[in-house]
């Protein structure tokens, strides 16, 4: 960058602000256009080809300038520091999603009858009629194992000592319910 190209910009400082004001509409806005605006056209002097036209080079980088900062703008939102604290905390997904993984991990050392009544009754939603005719018991067998599961269950999910359950996980295969309509 040579001196006289540093003059050359200063020069068109007064219509960079005349443009800048008029595009941006706030007068702080276009004065950091402005400045942003020489210091990427001192920054990249090399660019500029001699005998082209500085102003509009000038004005194409602050044109260029605006619109970079108003993209910007739009992914950023303005927060009320009250409406924020109003606003529930929010946790992260993290912790709900180790905690499905122990409650799975801890439903295999389920023995099989409770497993199969807890995943017909809990997570397939039927009557206990309904799965106690696909299990092949009496509808207070299912009512009396699912009761049972979710209290074994819920025992094991509350006993962090994994070294204290009965058995080993069921190493019957799992159950795979085929269900009628």
């Amino acid at each position: 960058m040579t001196v006289t190209f540093h003059d050359d910009v200063t020069q068109h400082f007064c219509r960079l602000q005349r443009f800048a004001r008029r595009l941006a509409g706030s007068r702080s806005f276009a004065d950091d256009l402005v400045q942003e605006t020489m210091l990427r056209a001192l920054i990249h002097a090399d660019q500029f080809e001699p005998g082209t036209n500085l102003l509009a080079w000038l004005m194409t980088i602050l044109r260029n300038a605006y619109f970079s900062e108003k993209r910007r703008a739009q992914r950023l939102t303005e927060l009320d520091p009250e409406a924020a604290a109003a606003l529930p905390a929010l946790g992260g997904q993290q912790e709900w999603f180790t905690q499905m993984r122990d409650v799975a991990r801890r439903f295999e050392h389920l023995p099989e009858s409770q497993r199969e009544a807890l995943l017909l009754v809990g997570a397939h939603g039927l009557s206990y009629d309904h799965a106690a005719r696909i299990a092949g018991c009496a509808a207070g067998t299912m009512k009396s194992r699912v009761s049972r599961g979710r209290q074994l269950l819920q025992s094991l999910v509350e006993d962090p000592d994994e070294r204290s359950w009965d058995a080993a996980p069921q190493t019957r295969a799992p159950v795979r319910l085929a269900i009628e309509a």
